[in-house]
C-alpha cells in the first residue's frame, strides 16, 4: 500500500475529482489504481478566496514497486505505515491472578482499563465521582442553580474533564506506534462519528462523549472489568520491598475499606488536589511543573468564520472556524490561545467550593453563537511558585478564590470587556455586541482583581497583536471571563523508563494529573502505554 500526502483540491470539488487527482499526481495508467481510502483531510485557508482541501490517502495500485521507484525522491509518496495495534502481552486463557487497579475514569484511565480488559486482566476502576448520566445532572446543577457538588462536577466523574469540553482529538505528541489510531478506532466502536478517523482536527462534542464513555464501560465490564463509582482513594499503603526499595501495597478507600493492590495506574486528572497531597505525603516522587493561567475570550462565531474563511465563511465542509495564536510579550511571558472551542460556550468548571474556574465546551455540531478560547499566560515554578512540588496548587487556588469574590461569591464569573481592559478601567453596564455564554452568569468588573499583574500586562499587549491577525479579535465589546486556571496539572509525579513511579514500584502515574499528557487524545495514548507497561510487569 502507498501513502500519498499533500494532495490539494478545490474546496467544492466533485467526489470523482479525488480519484482523478490521484491518477494524475502519480501518473498511473488506466485501471492501475485499484482502490484508495482517505487517511486525513484538512484545509489550507491561507488564500481565503481559494481555500483548498488537503488530503492524505492510502492507495492500492498494481505494480506498487514500480510506482514507488518512479517517485523515489518525492517525500509525499511513500509506503503506507502499518497502523494496526498489537497487544504486546496477553493473560493466559482463564486468568484468575492479581487484578490491576485504575484510579480515575477519565480518558487516560478509561483507555488504560480497556486495554487491560482486552488483555484479559479484569481491571478494577476506582472513580470518586458518579456514572456519567448522574454526573451530568450534577454538573447542570452548578450551571443552572449555582449548586456545586464537590465530588460530582466538570472535573470529577465518569469520562473526566474531557466529557464537558469540545472533545478535541488531535495532539502534537510523538506517536511512532500509531497508538492514537487505536484510541480513535475504539472511540468509533463506542459511537463516536467515523469522521474522527479522517479529519485533520477531529472532535466529538459533549453529548456524544457521554454515550461513548457509557459504551466503553459496558465493553470493559463484559470483559470482566469492575467499576466502583463514588469511591475516593484517601491514602496509599507503601511497604518496603525485599530489595529495600518502596513498593505499593494497597489503597485506603473512602468507604473505609482497604483494597490490596500491587499494580495501580493513577490517572486522577489535573484537579485531584487531595490525591496529589496524599501521594506527596507518602513520599511518592514529585516535582513542580509549568502550566498557564488567564481568561476565556468570546467572539461571535461569525466574526471568526469571516476572518478565517472570507467569502467561504459558512461553508458546510469547512464548518466553524478555529484559530491558534501566540505572542511573546515584552515582559518575557508567552500569551497563547488554548483549547479553542468553535461554536461553543464557556462553562463553570470548579471542583472546590468558594472558587471560580472557567473552561470551554461545544457539541459535535459546533452550532452555538459564540466562539471561545482560553487566552492564557505561561507560569513557571521557579519564578512564580518556588515553594515546592505542590506550590502550584496554592497558586491556582489563590486566583480561583479571588475570581469567586470578584464574581459576587455565588459562582458567577468575573468578566471584563476588551476595550475596558486595554484602557485599564473596570467594566460595568450592558455587555454590548458580545453576550457571554458562561452560566450561572457573568459579573462585569476588573479582571486585575483575580489575575497576577504580569498576566494582565501580557494579555493587554497581546490583544492588539492578535487583532491584526484576526479582524475584530480586539473589538472593544469582546468579553473576557476569568479565570482559566486549570490548563494542566501544576505537578508531575515522576516516573522511570518502565513508567512506574521513580521511587515507588507498582504505582504508574499517568495522564494529565501526573503531568504526562494534555488533552483527551494524548491522555488516552498515555493510558495505553502505562497499561502495556503494567501488564508486562504483572505477567512477567
Amino acid at each position: 500500500m502507498i501513502r500519498l500526502s499533500d494532495l490539494a483540491l478545490p474546496l467544492d470539488h466533485e467526489p470523482a475529482a479525488l480519484e482523478a487527482a490521484v491518477v494524475a499526481r502519480l501518473g498511473l495508467a488506466p485501471g492501475q489504481l485499484e482502490r484508495f481510502s482517505v487517511v486525513r483531510r484538512g484545509n489550507d485557508a491561507r488564500k481565503k478566496t481559494a481555500i483548498k482541501l488537503v488530503y492524505v490517502l492510502d492507495l492500492v495500485v498494481r505494480d506498487e514497486a514500480a510506482v514507488l521507484a518512479r517517485h523515489a525522491g518525492d517525500s509525499h509518496v511513500r509506503p503506507a505505515p502499518d497502523t494496526s495495534y498489537r497487544f504486546p502481552v496477553r493473560a493466559p486463557e482463564g486468568y484468575a491472578g492479581e487484578r490491576p487497579v485504575v484510579i480515575g475514569a477519565g480518558p487516560c484511565g478509561v483507555m488504560a482499563a480497556l486495554i487491560l480488559a482486552q488483555m484479559g486482566l479484569r481491571p478494577i476502576i476506582i472513580e470518586r465521582g458518579k456514572a456519567v448520566r448522574e454526573r451530568t445532572k450534577d454538573t447542570w446543577g452548578l450551571w443552572r442553580r449555582s449548586e456545586l457538588k464537590p465530588e460530582s462536577n466538570v472535573q470529577f466523574g465518569e469520562g473526566g474533564a474531557g466529557t464537558f469540553s469540545d472533545g478535541k482529538l488531535y495532539s502534537r505528541i510523538k506517536d511512532p506506534r500509531h497508538l492514537s489510531r487505536k484510541v480513535l478506532t475504539e472511540f468509533v466502536k463506542a459511537g463516536a462519528p467515523e469522521d474522527i478517523l479522517t479529519e485533520a482536527h477531529p472532535h466529538i462534542g459533549t453529548f456524544r462523549l457521554v454515550t461513548m464513555v457509557m459504551s466503553i464501560r459496558e465493553t470493559i465490564e463484559s470483559l470482566g472489568g469492575e467499576y466502583r463509582f463514588e469511591t475516593r482513594v484517601e491514602d496509599f499503603a507503601i511497604e518496603t520491598a525485599a530489595d529495600g526499595g518502596r513498593r505499593l501495597a494497597g489503597l485506603h478507600l473512602s468507604d473505609g475499606s482497604f483494597l490490596a493492590a500491587r499494580h495501580v495506574i493513577c490517572a486522577v486528572g489535573h484537579s485531584a488536589r487531595d490525591t496529589f497531597h496524599a501521594l506527596y505525603d507518602r513520599g511518592v516522587h514529585a516535582e513542580a511543573k509549568p502550566f498557564a493561567i488567564g481568561v476565556r475570550i468570546e467572539h461571535p462565531q461569525g466574526w471568526i468564520d469571516r476572518a478565517r474563511y472570507g467569502p467561504n465563511a459558512g461553508n458546510k465542509v469547512l464548518g466553524a472556524a478555529a484559530y491558534a495564536l501566540s505572542h511573546r510579550a515584552s515582559n518575557g511571558r508567552t500569551v497563547y490561545s488554548f483549547c479553542m472551542c468553535p461554536g461553543g460556550r464557556v462553562v463553570a468548571a470548579t471542583s472546590e467550593e468558594g472558587r471560580v474556574v472557567t473552561n470551554g465546551m461545544s457539541q459535535y455540531s459546533r452550532a452555538e453563537f459564540n466562539a471561545n478560547s482560553g487566552l492564557v499566560v505561561d507560569i513557571d515554578p521557579v519564578r512564580d511558585y518556588p515553594g515546592g512540588p505542590l506550590a502550584g496548587i496554592d497558586f491556582q487556588r489563590r486566583w480561583e478564590s479571588a475570581a469567586f469574590v470578584a464574581g459576587g461569591s455565588n459562582y458567577r464569573a468575573p468578566g471584563q470587556k476588551v476595550g475596558d481592559l486595554l484602557a485599564g478601567r473596570p467594566s460595568s453596564g450592558d455587555f454590548g455586541a458580545v453576550v457571554p455564554s458562561y452560566q450561572p452568569g457573568v459579573t462585569l468588573t476588573d479582571l486585575s482583581l483575580c489575575l497576577p499583574d504580569f498576566v494582565i500586562a501580557a494579555i493587554r499587549e497581546a490583544l492588539p497583536v492578535f487583532g491584526r491577525q484576526i479582524k475584530d479579535y480586539d473589538h472593544p465589546d469582546v468579553i473576557l471571563t476569568g479565570v482559566e486556571a486549570r490548563t494542566s496539572s501544576p505537578v508531575r509525579f515522576t516516573r522511570g523508563q518502565d513508567l512506574q513511579s521513580l521511587n515507588t514500584r507498582g504505582l504508574y502515574p499517568a495522564g494529565e494529573g501526573a503531568g504526562y499528557a494534555g488533552g483527551i487524545l494524548s491522555a488516552a495514548v498515555d493510558g495505553i502505554k502505562v497499561a502495556e507497561a503494567l501488564a508486562a510487569d504483572l505477567l512477567g
